[in-house]
């Protein structure tokens, strides 16, 4: 989590990171394992006030490009 923190902070420019987990079905979990939820935060940006919208595969797919290139490039 704290490698993908610093390339969030690093290529997305956000203020700071929260991090959540979601276990059992009570956390839409149908076989249960760890898995940490990391995402990028910006000053005023609501997150918890809002309702959540799913993203275009697309755009997830470029952002995920910008993480592993940060990543290869810092490790």
């Amino acid at each position: 989590a704290q490698l993908t923190a610093f390339a969030m902070k690093s290529t997305y420019g956000c203020d700071g990171i929260s991090t959540r987990q979601h276990n059992e079905p009570a956390g839409n979990q149908d076989v249960w394992h760890y898995h940490l939820h990391v995402y990028p935060r910006y000053v005023n940006d609501q997150l918890y006030l809002t309702k959540g919208s799913h993203s275009d595969p697309d755009e997830r797919s470029f952002y995920a490009d910008k993480l592993r290139s940060w990543i290869k490039e810092n490790i």
